[in-house]
């Protein structure tokens, strides 16, 4: 079955930016153990430890690029709202003043309310970072051309791949948690991707969602002049994935501009 375009496409054809491209450290994963009464503190001291300025460009706009799963708060189930606080905090203070929080929509809950309910708003609000919900009707969504050899997406979408426009030529952090997933094992900065590159017809790659993943960061690489994650592993959701999950404590946070080390070391 083809998966159709979403009706808020544009027809347009984009291909990559030309735009400078930071260079990564690839490999490196910062873990820090963390604390209620540190954790904001921590998570600068996490940043720098991963050296995150080398994976960013400072002068255009950075998008924090928040992951909702539900719209009720479950832990580790959404990003977390001092995971958001943290980031947008050491950002603002290294002279990173152009934040958009980018929020996810979803199948299975309301992303306007998961925004309230998992307190997303209020920290944003709180520190005047604008936000935008990806997938609603206002956003443009562009048809992609990309570089790189797709694995199985020009399969699936046989209309063409769209993506946000909004996405083009930005830095973008990845803020997932540390939790299980029943297709992925595993979900974290490459899946959290996944909700803000593709549409809601995205769960149609389900089948062959590891060749997916590889082809979004290929495009993430394309469309960015930055890329860096940040995880939040203060609770680990282990079990089923997602919405059924155990919640042990872990206190671990992690940064990594490399989003394949960043997964497998979580």
């Amino acid at each position: 079955m083809r998966a159709p375009i979403s009706t808020t496409s544009q027809e347009r054809l984009v291909t990559a930016p030309d735009i400078p491209h930071a260079e990564p450290k690839l490999g490196t994963v910062a873990v820090l153990y963390t604390e209620p009464e540190t954790v904001l503190s921590d998570y600068a001291d996490l940043l720098d430890l991963a050296g995150y300025q080398d994976s960013l460009t400072p002068d255009i706009e950075t998008l924090l690029k928040i992951n909702i799963s539900w719209q009720h708060y479950y832990p580790a189930c959404s990003t977390a709202p001092w995971q958001i606080e943290g980031v947008a905090n050491k950002l603002r203070t290294d002279g990173f003043d152009d934040l958009t929080a980018a929020h996810n929509g979803t199948v299975v809950g309301d992303p306007i309310e998961g925004r309230i309910k998992n307190k997303h708003a209020a920290v944003e609000d709180r520190l005047n970072i604008p936000h935008v919900i990806l997938d609603t009707p206002e956003m443009e969504w562009v048809r992609y051309k990309p570089q790189a050899e797709m694995l199985v997406l020009n399969d699936i979408y046989k209309d063409g791949i769209y993506i946000p426009e909004m996405l083009l030529g930005t830095n973008i952090i990845q803020l997932p948690t540390v939790k299980t997933h029943v297709f992925t094992q595993m979900t974290g900065a490459m899946k959290n991707a996944f909700g803000g590159l593709l549409h809601r017809y995205r769960h149609w790659t389900h089948a062959q969602i590891h060749e997916t993943l590889v082809d979004l960061l290929q495009i993430q690489r394309e469309i960015h002049s930055g890329l860096f994650a940040v995880m939040d592993g203060t609770f680990a959701g282990d079990g089923p994935g997602l919405r059924a999950m155990r919640i042990p404590t872990k206190n671990i946070i992690l940064a990594s501009a490399d989003q394949v080390a960043i997964d497998a070391v979580a």
